[in-house]
C-alpha cells in the first residue's frame, strides 16, 4: 500500500544530527499543510541522504509518499510520519508535477475506468472472452 499526503510547506525545521550505535544520522523535519477543507498540518521527517535529494522549501506544494510507524515507550505510543520520495509541483515532469491517477486523461474512461479496452472485464475485446478458453496455459482466477 502507497501513502501519500500532498499540501504546502509551512514550514522547515531545524536540522538535527548525532551519533547512534550504527554511526552518524541525520534527520530534518517539515510541516505539511495538507490541502483540505479543514487545513490540517501534519509534521513529516527526512532522514539521510533524502534530506538534501529532496530537499524542501516553505510555500512549496509537493506529494510526499510516507511510510507510518509507532513505537512504545514508557507506555505511551509514539508515531512517526517518514517520507520516503517527495514529487514536488511544477517539476521537470511537466503538467502537475505529480503522476496521473490511473484513469485521468485516458480516453474512454469513464467507461473502462481507465483501463485499455483489452483489459476491461466487460469489453467485447477481451481475449479470454472472444478466444477458446483451452488455449489458456493457466486456469488462475486472476
Amino acid at each position: 500500500m502507497e501513502l501519500f499526503v500532498q499540501g504546502k510547506v509551512a514550514e522547515v525545521l531545524e536540522e538535527q544530527s548525532g551519533e547512534g550505535k550504527n554511526g552518524p544520522w541525520r534527520r530534518r523535519d517539515f510541516i505539511l499543510e495538507m490541502d483540505d477543507r479543514f487545513s490540517r498540518k501534519v509534521c513529516i521527517s527526512q532522514w539521510g541522504d533524502s534530506i538534501d535529494s529532496d530537499s524542501v522549501s516553505v510555500g512549496e506544494t509537493i506529494k510526499a509518499y510516507i511510510n507510518l510507524q509507532s513505537r512504545e515507550y514508557n507506555g505511551r505510543w509514539y508515531t512517526d510520519v517518514r517520507a520516503w520520495r517527495i514529487d514536488k509541483e511544477g517539476g521537470e515532469s511537466g503538467g502537475s508535477g505529480y503522476p496521473d491517477e490511473p484513469g485521468i486523461g485516458d480516453q474512454g474512461s469513464s467507461q473502462s475506468g481507465g483501463r485499455p479496452a483489452s483489459q476491461n472485464p466487460g469489453s467485447k475485446n477481451n481475449s479470454m472472452i472472444d478466444g477458446d478458453l483451452d488455449d489458456v496455459d493457466d486456469d488462475l482466477p486472476f
